[in-house]
């Protein structure tokens, strides 16, 4: 989605006169998402008000170039390229694949990744505390958050004996978490079907097989993948009458019952901050990586009335966002 159509989408408020460029060259940061434009408002004004604190205004001493991709990875390199031949000061991604393609259309361009992949373990940094080279940014990686996830999903499904695992194989941090979920599911009583989808058809066979297993809840682990499928998902769970658990709120914004993960748009706001300091002149491998600080915990009260689940009083208090 080229800029103009995301100006429209947020109803004016990002769009900064054209001729501001002409009558002053001020610094211009491509953002790169391989989401769609819908849905990511809260993470552009997130972002916008992270670079506010770092003293850069749009329109007065800052621009920003939106680039989204649609969930289509083959345009990242398109994308890429025209942000680079634009000039821009430096690159926001939002995967490692986004970060890759930006490096590859200009090796030597400063980029800033916000994602929730351990960027060690995907190769993008050699060590969080010292990046190196051009890249560093803000990680809400969630490797050290499954335990707490299946903990709060059995609050919402204490009858459930058997709880099912839908994975990505191809994160590179799933190896831990299937682990961290073993022992968490054993310190509870509770047994965990673990699932593996890669693709579409994967998806719809792997609730097939947790309804075949009896499994009486599913927790849907992190993956660029499961959340380009977010609403067949949510729409797998409907069909088969089954509790689910997700790691951001993207789920329950789009009929998930509940979610639980490191803040977003706390990370964006602090992504923003770190491209301020590089348009001051701070070098990216001067930015250890950013972990995350903040947690939501967000609960679709529609989908649990649906699901005839009473969610406990504690639980409920304990929300950041209920949504109705």
């Amino acid at each position: 989605m080229r800029r103009r159509a995301f100006i429209t989408l947020l109803g004016g408020a990002a769009a900064w006169p054209l001729a501001a460029h002409a009558q002053q060259p001020i610094p211009v940061i491509g953002f790169l998402r391989d989401t769609t434009a819908s849905g990511s408002e809260h993470l552009v004004a997130a972002f916008r008000a992270g670079l506010n604190e770092a003293g850069f205004i749009g329109g007065q001493n800052v621009a920003i170039e939106y680039r989204f991709a649609d969930d289509r990875e083959d345009q990242l390199p398109v994308l890429a390229a025209d942000l680079v031949s634009r000039r821009v000061a430096l690159i926001v991604g939002n995967t490692v694949s986004v970060v890759q393609a930006a490096k590859a259309a200009r090796a030597t361009i400063p980029l800033l990744f916000v994602m929730g992949s351990d960027p060690v373990r995907t190769g993008l940094v050699p060590s969080l505390n010292r990046p190196t080279g051009n890249i560093t940014g803000v990680t809400f990686t969630t490797t050290d958050l499954v335990a707490k996830q299946l903990g709060v999903l059995h609050e919402l499904a204490p009858n459930a004996t058997l709880i099912a695992v839908l994975h990505d194989p191809r994160m590179p941090e799933i190896g831990d978490e299937l682990h961290s979920l073993e022992a968490a599911g054993r310190a509870i009583g509770r047994q965990i079907l673990t699932i593996r989808a890669t693709n579409q058809h994967e998806l719809r066979a792997g609730f097939a097989a947790i309804h075949n297993a009896g499994a009486g809840a599913v927790l849907v682990l992190g993956s660029p993948f499961f959340l380009s499928q977010r609403r067949q998902l949510v729409a797998l769970a409907a069909r088969y009458v089954l509790p689910a658990g997700y790691v951001t709120r993207d789920y329950p914004e789009a009929g998930g019952l509940m979610s639980y993960g490191a803040s977003q748009t706390d990370a964006y706001r602090r992504a923003g901050i770190y491209a301020g300091r590089i348009l001051k002149g701070a070098r990216p491998e001067e930015l250890p990586v950013d972990l995350p600080t903040k947690f939501e915990l967000v609960i679709n009260l529609a989908v649990a009335k649906a699901l005839d689940i009473e969610i406990p009083p504690m639980l409920l208090a304990r929300a950041d966002e209920v949504i109705e």
